[in-house]
Protein backbone atom coordinates (compact mmCIF):
# COMPACT_ATOMS: atom_id res chain seq x y z
CA UNK A 1 0.00 0.00 0.00
CA UNK A 2 2.31 2.56 0.51
CA UNK A 3 4.85 1.68 -2.40
CA UNK A 4 3.73 4.86 -3.44
CA UNK A 5 6.51 6.84 -1.30
CA UNK A 6 10.02 7.81 -1.79
CA UNK A 7 13.20 5.82 0.24
CA UNK A 8 13.27 9.37 2.16
CA UNK A 9 9.39 9.45 3.09
CA UNK A 10 9.97 5.63 4.52
CA UNK A 11 13.35 6.76 6.83
CA UNK A 12 11.12 9.86 8.39
CA UNK A 13 8.42 7.33 8.69
CA UNK A 14 10.14 4.69 10.18
CA UNK A 15 11.51 7.13 12.87
CA UNK A 16 8.19 7.88 14.09
CA UNK A 17 6.94 4.83 16.71
CA UNK A 18 6.03 1.51 15.20
CA UNK A 19 2.39 1.61 17.16
CA UNK A 20 2.04 5.24 15.31
CA UNK A 21 3.42 4.11 12.14
CA UNK A 22 1.08 0.79 12.17
CA UNK A 23 -1.56 3.16 12.64
CA UNK A 24 -0.87 5.37 10.11
CA UNK A 25 -0.37 2.74 7.67
CA UNK A 26 -3.67 1.47 8.20
CA UNK A 27 -5.96 4.43 7.99
CA UNK A 28 -4.24 5.29 5.43
CA UNK A 29 -4.56 1.63 3.41
CA UNK A 30 -7.98 2.18 4.29
CA UNK A 31 -8.37 5.75 2.23
CA UNK A 32 -6.98 4.94 -0.14
CA UNK A 33 -9.19 1.75 -0.81
CA UNK A 34 -12.44 3.43 0.32
CA UNK A 35 -14.16 5.60 -2.76
CA UNK A 36 -17.37 7.31 -3.05
CA UNK A 37 -19.21 8.07 0.22
CA UNK A 38 -19.23 6.32 3.11
CA UNK A 39 -22.74 5.87 3.95
CA UNK A 40 -25.76 5.24 1.43
CA UNK A 41 -28.35 7.76 2.11
CA UNK A 42 -31.28 5.51 1.28
CA UNK A 43 -30.11 3.03 3.86
CA UNK A 44 -30.35 5.63 6.49
CA UNK A 45 -33.32 5.34 9.14
CA UNK A 46 -34.46 6.70 12.21
CA UNK A 47 -33.19 5.08 15.63
CA UNK A 48 -35.64 2.86 16.97
CA UNK A 49 -37.75 4.26 19.62
CA UNK A 50 -36.29 2.20 22.71
CA UNK A 51 -32.32 2.86 21.55
CA UNK A 52 -32.62 6.73 22.63
CA UNK A 53 -33.73 6.88 26.40
CA UNK A 54 -34.83 10.22 27.61
CA UNK A 55 -33.25 11.31 30.54
CA UNK A 56 -35.68 11.51 32.77
CA UNK A 57 -36.70 7.66 32.56
CA UNK A 58 -32.96 7.15 33.58
CA UNK A 59 -33.16 9.42 36.48
CA UNK A 60 -36.18 8.13 37.84
CA UNK A 61 -34.52 4.66 38.71
CA UNK A 62 -33.02 6.34 41.33
CA UNK A 63 -29.15 5.86 42.81
CA UNK A 64 -27.71 2.96 44.53
CA UNK A 65 -27.39 2.73 47.86
CA UNK A 66 -23.50 2.36 47.91
CA UNK A 67 -22.83 5.07 45.52
CA UNK A 68 -18.89 4.83 45.92
CA UNK A 69 -18.81 0.97 44.74
CA UNK A 70 -20.56 2.40 41.33
CA UNK A 71 -17.89 5.34 41.25
CA UNK A 72 -15.04 3.17 41.98
CA UNK A 73 -15.95 1.17 39.07
CA UNK A 74 -15.42 4.72 36.71
CA UNK A 75 -12.10 6.40 35.15
CA UNK A 76 -12.99 9.68 33.19
CA UNK A 77 -11.11 10.75 30.23
CA UNK A 78 -10.74 14.31 28.75
CA UNK A 79 -10.07 14.69 25.58
CA UNK A 80 -6.86 17.08 25.90
CA UNK A 81 -5.47 17.56 22.50
CA UNK A 82 -6.27 20.91 21.52
CA UNK A 83 -4.95 23.85 21.44
CA UNK A 84 -6.65 27.38 22.28
CA UNK A 85 -5.11 29.25 19.14
CA UNK A 86 -8.69 29.87 18.25
CA UNK A 87 -8.96 32.28 21.01
CA UNK A 88 -6.03 33.87 20.51
CA UNK A 89 -3.94 31.81 23.21
CA UNK A 90 -0.81 29.86 22.82
CA UNK A 91 -1.11 26.30 24.55
CA UNK A 92 -3.53 24.14 25.36
CA UNK A 93 -6.89 25.34 25.35
CA UNK A 94 -7.54 23.54 28.66
CA UNK A 95 -5.18 25.78 30.49
CA UNK A 96 -7.40 29.45 29.53
CA UNK A 97 -9.54 30.95 32.48
CA UNK A 98 -12.69 30.76 32.10
CA UNK A 99 -14.19 31.01 35.68
CA UNK A 100 -12.54 33.44 38.74
CA UNK A 101 -9.15 32.33 37.48
CA UNK A 102 -10.16 28.94 37.50
CA UNK A 103 -8.85 26.78 33.80
CA UNK A 104 -10.56 23.95 32.27
CA UNK A 105 -8.57 21.71 33.96
CA UNK A 106 -8.75 23.04 37.41
CA UNK A 107 -12.37 22.52 37.05
CA UNK A 108 -12.35 19.19 36.12
CA UNK A 109 -10.29 18.54 38.91
CA UNK A 110 -12.30 20.56 41.37
CA UNK A 111 -15.14 18.05 39.98
CA UNK A 112 -13.58 15.12 40.65
CA UNK A 113 -11.93 15.95 44.12
CA UNK A 114 -15.38 16.72 45.20
CA UNK A 115 -17.04 13.09 44.19
CA UNK A 116 -14.11 11.31 45.77
CA UNK A 117 -14.22 13.44 48.98
CA UNK A 118 -18.20 13.34 49.13
CA UNK A 119 -18.52 9.64 48.37
CA UNK A 120 -15.11 8.62 49.49
CA UNK A 121 -14.31 6.83 46.26
CA UNK A 122 -11.15 6.69 43.88
CA UNK A 123 -12.35 8.18 40.30
CA UNK A 124 -9.21 8.76 38.35
CA UNK A 125 -8.90 11.65 35.92
CA UNK A 126 -7.14 10.54 32.57
CA UNK A 127 -6.04 13.01 30.13
CA UNK A 128 -6.04 12.26 26.32
CA UNK A 129 -3.05 14.78 25.30
CA UNK A 130 -1.08 14.88 21.55
CA UNK A 131 2.13 16.23 21.12
CA UNK A 132 0.84 19.41 20.77
CA UNK A 133 -0.02 19.98 24.38
CA UNK A 134 1.55 17.14 26.21
CA UNK A 135 4.94 18.88 27.87
CA UNK A 136 3.14 22.30 29.01
CA UNK A 137 0.34 19.95 30.30
CA UNK A 138 2.37 17.54 32.37
CA UNK A 139 4.36 20.82 34.23
CA UNK A 140 1.29 22.07 35.15
CA UNK A 141 -0.42 19.07 37.02
CA UNK A 142 2.34 19.35 39.55
CA UNK A 143 0.03 21.77 41.27
CA UNK A 144 -2.55 19.07 41.49
CA UNK A 145 -0.36 17.05 43.73
CA UNK A 146 -2.48 17.00 46.67
CA UNK A 147 -5.45 16.77 45.82
CA UNK A 148 -7.56 13.73 46.24
CA UNK A 149 -7.67 12.58 42.59
CA UNK A 150 -4.97 10.22 40.70
CA UNK A 151 -3.67 12.01 36.91
CA UNK A 152 -2.51 10.11 34.35
CA UNK A 153 -1.78 11.01 30.92
CA UNK A 154 -1.37 9.38 27.61
CA UNK A 155 -0.58 10.90 23.88
CA UNK A 156 -3.02 10.35 21.22
CA UNK A 157 -0.51 9.52 18.25
CA UNK A 158 1.20 11.99 15.91
CA UNK A 159 0.50 11.05 12.22
CA UNK A 160 2.26 13.29 8.96
CA UNK A 161 0.04 15.24 6.90
CA UNK A 162 -0.74 14.54 3.39
CA UNK A 163 -0.01 16.37 -0.06
CA UNK A 164 -3.42 16.27 -1.25
CA UNK A 165 -1.85 16.55 -4.96
CA UNK A 166 0.65 13.88 -4.99
CA UNK A 167 -0.95 11.79 -1.44
CA UNK A 168 2.72 11.82 -0.14
CA UNK A 169 3.95 13.12 3.55
CA UNK A 170 5.04 16.26 3.88
CA UNK A 171 7.88 15.77 6.52
CA UNK A 172 10.94 16.42 5.94
CA UNK A 173 12.10 15.07 9.22
CA UNK A 174 10.63 14.27 13.06
CA UNK A 175 10.91 17.68 14.11
CA UNK A 176 7.58 19.16 15.31
CA UNK A 177 9.19 22.72 15.31
CA UNK A 178 10.56 25.42 12.64
CA UNK A 179 9.93 24.52 9.15
CA UNK A 180 8.03 21.21 9.96
CA UNK A 181 6.11 22.34 12.36
CA UNK A 182 2.87 21.94 9.84
CA UNK A 183 4.09 18.47 9.10
CA UNK A 184 2.06 16.39 11.37
CA UNK A 185 -1.28 16.07 13.42
CA UNK A 186 -3.18 14.67 16.02
CA UNK A 187 -5.65 12.27 14.15
CA UNK A 188 -8.67 13.02 16.09
CA UNK A 189 -10.24 11.30 19.02
CA UNK A 190 -11.26 8.62 17.54
CA UNK A 191 -7.66 7.66 17.96
CA UNK A 192 -8.06 7.10 21.78
CA UNK A 193 -9.33 3.31 21.49
CA UNK A 194 -5.50 2.42 19.92
CA UNK A 195 -3.64 5.09 22.00
CA UNK A 196 -5.31 3.89 25.31
CA UNK A 197 -4.75 0.34 24.51
CA UNK A 198 -1.24 0.56 23.72
CA UNK A 199 0.03 2.75 26.24
CA UNK A 200 -0.68 0.13 28.67
CA UNK A 201 -3.11 2.57 30.70
CA UNK A 202 -6.05 0.34 29.84
CA UNK A 203 -5.09 -3.09 31.06
CA UNK A 204 -3.83 -1.00 34.11
CA UNK A 205 -7.49 0.55 34.94
CA UNK A 206 -9.01 -2.75 34.31
CA UNK A 207 -6.71 -4.38 36.59
CA UNK A 208 -7.51 -1.61 39.04
CA UNK A 209 -11.10 -2.74 38.73
CA UNK A 210 -12.45 -0.40 36.54
CA UNK A 211 -15.26 -0.90 34.16
CA UNK A 212 -16.44 2.13 32.49
CA UNK A 213 -14.89 5.35 31.05
CA UNK A 214 -16.75 8.59 30.85
CA UNK A 215 -15.17 10.55 28.20
CA UNK A 216 -15.92 13.97 27.09
CA UNK A 217 -14.09 17.07 25.96
CA UNK A 218 -12.27 19.16 28.34
CA UNK A 219 -13.89 22.17 26.94
CA UNK A 220 -17.94 21.12 27.50
CA UNK A 221 -18.17 22.58 30.95
CA UNK A 222 -21.70 20.37 31.20
CA UNK A 223 -19.81 17.29 30.97
CA UNK A 224 -19.76 16.10 34.76
CA UNK A 225 -20.29 12.86 36.26
CA UNK A 226 -23.93 11.81 36.16
CA UNK A 227 -24.63 9.14 38.89
CA UNK A 228 -28.52 8.17 37.30
CA UNK A 229 -26.35 7.45 34.07
CA UNK A 230 -23.80 5.40 35.79
CA UNK A 231 -25.96 3.46 37.87
CA UNK A 232 -28.23 2.98 34.91
CA UNK A 233 -24.97 1.31 33.37
CA UNK A 234 -24.21 -0.59 36.83
CA UNK A 235 -27.67 -1.92 37.12
CA UNK A 236 -27.70 -4.00 33.71
CA UNK A 237 -28.13 -7.57 33.70
CA UNK A 238 -24.45 -9.34 32.99
CA UNK A 239 -25.79 -10.78 29.64
CA UNK A 240 -27.54 -7.51 28.54
CA UNK A 241 -24.35 -4.91 29.75
CA UNK A 242 -24.49 -1.91 28.00
CA UNK A 243 -21.02 -1.14 26.76
CA UNK A 244 -21.79 2.39 24.80
CA UNK A 245 -23.61 5.26 26.10
CA UNK A 246 -23.91 8.37 23.76
CA UNK A 247 -25.07 11.23 25.56
CA UNK A 248 -27.45 13.03 22.87
CA UNK A 249 -29.59 16.73 23.06
CA UNK A 250 -32.00 18.36 21.02
CA UNK A 251 -30.91 20.36 18.48
CA UNK A 252 -30.68 24.20 18.04
CA UNK A 253 -30.40 26.12 14.98
CA UNK A 254 -27.12 26.58 16.34
CA UNK A 255 -26.28 23.07 16.54
CA UNK A 256 -27.14 21.66 12.72
CA UNK A 257 -23.69 20.83 11.55
CA UNK A 258 -23.30 18.30 14.55
CA UNK A 259 -23.09 14.61 13.99
CA UNK A 260 -26.31 12.62 14.91
CA UNK A 261 -27.13 9.08 15.43
CA UNK A 262 -29.36 6.57 12.91
CA UNK A 263 -30.28 3.36 12.61
CA UNK A 264 -27.86 1.95 9.37
CA UNK A 265 -27.47 -1.87 8.81
CA UNK A 266 -29.27 -2.76 12.48
CA UNK A 267 -26.68 -0.63 13.85
CA UNK A 268 -26.97 2.61 15.90
CA UNK A 269 -24.75 4.61 14.35
CA UNK A 270 -22.94 7.99 14.18
CA UNK A 271 -23.48 10.59 11.44
CA UNK A 272 -20.82 13.12 10.81
CA UNK A 273 -21.67 16.02 8.23
CA UNK A 274 -18.35 15.29 6.64
CA UNK A 275 -19.86 11.91 5.62
CA UNK A 276 -22.89 13.23 4.23
CA UNK A 277 -23.28 13.45 0.24
CA UNK A 278 -23.63 16.84 -0.62
CA UNK A 279 -26.89 16.69 -2.28
CA UNK A 280 -28.75 16.02 1.34
CA UNK A 281 -26.57 18.66 3.26
CA UNK A 282 -29.69 20.31 3.78
CA UNK A 283 -31.34 17.42 4.81
CA UNK A 284 -28.87 16.63 7.38
CA UNK A 285 -29.31 20.06 9.07
CA UNK A 286 -32.82 20.21 9.44
CA UNK A 287 -34.67 19.38 12.87
CA UNK A 288 -37.47 17.73 11.69
CA UNK A 289 -35.59 14.99 10.77
CA UNK A 290 -32.46 14.67 12.71
CA UNK A 291 -33.75 15.88 15.96
CA UNK A 292 -30.89 15.61 18.17
CA UNK A 293 -27.25 15.24 18.14
CA UNK A 294 -24.10 14.18 19.65
CA UNK A 295 -22.67 16.03 22.86
CA UNK A 296 -19.45 14.03 22.31
CA UNK A 297 -19.96 12.56 26.45
CA UNK A 298 -19.59 8.92 26.35
CA UNK A 299 -19.90 6.54 28.59
CA UNK A 300 -17.76 3.13 27.24
CA UNK A 301 -16.98 -0.19 28.63
CA UNK A 302 -13.32 -0.77 28.84
CA UNK A 303 -13.47 -4.35 28.76
CA UNK A 304 -15.24 -4.40 24.99
CA UNK A 305 -12.53 -1.99 24.02
CA UNK A 306 -9.55 -4.05 25.11
CA UNK A 307 -12.12 -7.14 23.27
CA UNK A 308 -12.64 -5.05 20.07
CA UNK A 309 -9.08 -3.76 20.15
CA UNK A 310 -7.33 -6.95 20.10
CA UNK A 311 -9.54 -8.17 17.37
CA UNK A 312 -9.03 -5.01 14.97
CA UNK A 313 -13.13 -4.77 15.48
CA UNK A 314 -13.48 -1.36 15.28
CA UNK A 315 -14.36 0.08 11.89
CA UNK A 316 -14.20 4.00 12.13
CA UNK A 317 -15.22 5.86 9.43
CA UNK A 318 -12.15 8.13 7.89
CA UNK A 319 -12.86 11.77 8.25
CA UNK A 320 -10.66 13.15 5.24
CA UNK A 321 -9.92 16.69 6.67
CA UNK A 322 -8.53 19.31 3.89
CA UNK A 323 -6.23 22.08 5.32
CA UNK A 324 -4.42 24.93 3.22
CA UNK A 325 -1.43 25.36 5.29
CA UNK A 326 0.38 28.94 5.42
CA UNK A 327 2.70 28.97 2.66
CA UNK A 328 -0.71 27.83 0.64
CA UNK A 329 -0.18 23.82 0.05
CA UNK A 330 -3.49 21.70 0.45
CA UNK A 331 -2.88 19.30 2.61
CA UNK A 332 -5.52 16.06 3.67
CA UNK A 333 -5.26 15.21 7.41
CA UNK A 334 -7.19 11.66 8.13
CA UNK A 335 -8.90 11.38 11.15
CA UNK A 336 -11.32 9.58 13.16
CA UNK A 337 -14.37 10.00 16.03
CA UNK A 338 -14.62 9.00 19.20
CA UNK A 339 -18.22 8.43 19.03
CA UNK A 340 -18.20 6.62 15.44
CA UNK A 341 -17.27 3.50 17.26
CA UNK A 342 -20.98 3.43 18.93
CA UNK A 343 -21.76 1.23 16.04
CA UNK A 344 -19.18 -1.97 17.07
CA UNK A 345 -20.19 -2.23 20.46
CA UNK A 346 -22.95 -4.43 22.29
CA UNK A 347 -26.35 -2.93 23.15
CA UNK A 348 -25.42 0.53 22.82
CA UNK A 349 -27.83 3.50 23.37
CA UNK A 350 -28.47 6.94 23.28
CA UNK A 351 -29.59 9.09 26.17
CA UNK A 352 -31.84 12.38 25.11
CA UNK A 353 -29.88 14.57 28.52
CA UNK A 354 -30.93 18.39 29.30
CA UNK A 355 -29.09 20.84 27.22
CA UNK A 356 -26.94 21.96 30.64
CA UNK A 357 -24.88 19.00 29.95
CA UNK A 358 -23.53 20.77 26.95
CA UNK A 359 -21.77 24.04 27.47
CA UNK A 360 -19.07 23.80 25.22
CA UNK A 361 -16.70 26.87 25.21
CA UNK A 362 -15.59 27.34 21.74
CA UNK A 363 -15.70 31.38 21.21
CA UNK A 364 -15.11 34.57 22.97
CA UNK A 365 -19.40 34.50 23.01
CA UNK A 366 -19.60 31.15 24.98
CA UNK A 367 -16.63 32.85 27.01
CA UNK A 368 -18.78 35.68 27.91
CA UNK A 369 -21.77 33.54 29.10
CA UNK A 370 -19.55 31.38 31.71
CA UNK A 371 -18.22 34.25 33.03
CA UNK A 372 -21.46 35.85 34.05
CA UNK A 373 -24.10 35.78 36.38
CA UNK A 374 -25.90 33.37 34.49
CA UNK A 375 -24.14 30.89 35.68
CA UNK A 376 -23.43 29.87 39.45
CA UNK A 377 -20.27 27.48 40.39
CA UNK A 378 -19.71 24.89 43.27
CA UNK A 379 -17.24 22.43 43.27
CA UNK A 380 -16.23 22.95 39.53
CA UNK A 381 -19.34 22.54 38.35
CA UNK A 382 -21.40 25.70 36.58
CA UNK A 383 -24.83 25.47 37.21
CA UNK A 384 -27.76 27.75 35.62
CA UNK A 385 -28.21 30.69 37.98
CA UNK A 386 -32.22 29.80 39.70
CA UNK A 387 -32.61 33.34 39.32
CA UNK A 388 -33.04 33.11 35.41
CA UNK A 389 -36.60 32.75 34.70
CA UNK A 390 -35.92 30.68 31.35
CA UNK A 391 -33.88 28.00 31.20
CA UNK A 392 -32.69 28.36 27.98
CA UNK A 393 -29.17 30.24 27.15
CA UNK A 394 -29.31 33.84 25.50
CA UNK A 395 -28.13 34.08 21.88
CA UNK A 396 -24.44 35.88 21.93
CA UNK A 397 -22.61 37.04 19.13
CA UNK A 398 -19.29 38.65 19.79
CA UNK A 399 -17.56 40.62 16.43
CA UNK A 400 -14.07 40.11 15.41
CA UNK A 401 -12.66 42.50 17.89
CA UNK A 402 -13.76 40.04 20.30
CA UNK A 403 -11.84 36.86 18.63
CA UNK A 404 -9.04 36.55 21.27
CA UNK A 405 -9.54 36.55 24.90
CA UNK A 406 -6.99 38.98 25.94
CA UNK A 407 -9.09 41.62 23.43
CA UNK A 408 -11.92 40.37 25.14
CA UNK A 409 -10.62 41.19 29.00
CA UNK A 410 -9.88 44.50 27.67
CA UNK A 411 -13.11 45.39 26.62
CA UNK A 412 -15.01 44.46 30.17
CA UNK A 413 -14.46 46.39 33.20
CA UNK A 414 -16.38 43.87 34.82
CA UNK A 415 -19.03 41.20 33.04
CA UNK A 416 -22.22 42.58 32.36
CA UNK A 417 -25.34 41.31 34.34
CA UNK A 418 -27.42 38.71 31.85
CA UNK A 419 -29.77 37.13 33.83
CA UNK A 420 -32.81 38.61 32.05
CA UNK A 421 -30.75 38.45 28.65
CA UNK A 422 -32.24 37.02 25.62
CA UNK A 423 -29.57 38.17 22.40
CA UNK A 424 -26.64 40.09 22.67
CA UNK A 425 -25.11 40.92 19.04
CA UNK A 426 -22.10 43.41 19.64
CA UNK A 427 -19.37 44.48 16.56
CA UNK A 428 -17.28 47.07 15.99
CA UNK A 429 -14.92 48.47 18.49
CA UNK A 430 -17.12 48.93 21.81
CA UNK A 431 -16.24 48.75 25.59
CA UNK A 432 -18.20 47.95 28.49
CA UNK A 433 -17.45 50.04 31.56
CA UNK A 434 -18.26 48.25 35.10
CA UNK A 435 -21.76 46.90 36.56
CA UNK A 436 -23.40 47.42 33.25
CA UNK A 437 -27.20 45.40 33.05
CA UNK A 438 -27.96 43.61 29.77
CA UNK A 439 -32.03 42.73 29.03
CA UNK A 440 -34.03 41.60 26.69
CA UNK A 441 -32.46 41.83 22.84
CA UNK A 442 -29.65 44.39 22.74
CA UNK A 443 -27.57 45.33 19.82
CA UNK A 444 -24.74 47.20 19.47
CA UNK A 445 -22.95 48.25 16.17
CA UNK A 446 -20.16 50.55 16.11
CA UNK A 447 -19.18 51.13 12.54
CA UNK A 448 -15.69 51.07 11.25
CA UNK A 449 -13.73 54.22 12.38
CA UNK A 450 -16.54 54.48 15.41
CA UNK A 451 -16.61 53.45 19.05
CA UNK A 452 -18.73 52.88 21.29
CA UNK A 453 -18.06 52.87 25.06
CA UNK A 454 -21.17 51.53 27.31
CA UNK A 455 -20.96 53.44 30.21
CA UNK A 456 -20.80 52.09 34.04
CA UNK A 457 -23.80 51.57 35.65
CA UNK A 458 -26.25 51.76 31.97
CA UNK A 459 -29.24 49.59 32.02
CA UNK A 460 -29.80 48.33 28.11
CA UNK A 461 -33.43 46.73 27.56
CA UNK A 462 -34.62 45.93 24.10
CA UNK A 463 -32.01 48.47 22.59
CA UNK A 464 -30.20 48.81 19.74
CA UNK A 465 -27.18 50.91 19.53
CA UNK A 466 -25.06 52.53 17.39
CA UNK A 467 -23.02 55.31 15.52
CA UNK A 468 -20.29 56.91 17.95
CA UNK A 469 -19.67 57.18 21.74
CA UNK A 470 -17.15 57.67 23.61
CA UNK A 471 -16.51 58.44 27.39
CA UNK A 472 -12.98 60.16 28.20
CA UNK A 473 -10.88 60.51 31.71
CA UNK A 474 -11.58 64.16 32.20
Amino acid sequence: VLNIFPAEVWFVLFQISRKDFDGFKKIFHRFLQVKGPSVDWAKINRPPEDSIQPYEKIKAKGLPDNVSASLNKLAVVKLNGGLGTSMGCKGPKSLISVRNENTFLDLTVQQIEHLNKTFNADVPLVLMNSFNTDDDTKKILQKYKHHRVNIHTFNQSRYPRINKESLLPIAKNMAVSGENAEAWYPPGHGDIYASFSNCGLLDKLIAEGKEYIFVSNIDNLGATVDLFILHHLMSQPADRRCEFIMEVTDKTRADVKGGTLIQYDDHLRLLEIAQVPKAHVDEFKSVTKFKIFNTNNLWISLPAIKRLHEKNAMDLEIIVNPKTLDGGLNVIQLETAVGAAIKSFNNAMGVNVPRSRFLPVKTSSDLLLVMSNLYSLDAGSLTMSKRREFPTTPHVKLGSSFTKVQDFLTRFESIPDMLELDHLTVSGDVTFGKNVSLKGTVIIIANHGDRIDIPAGAMLENKIVSGNLRILDH
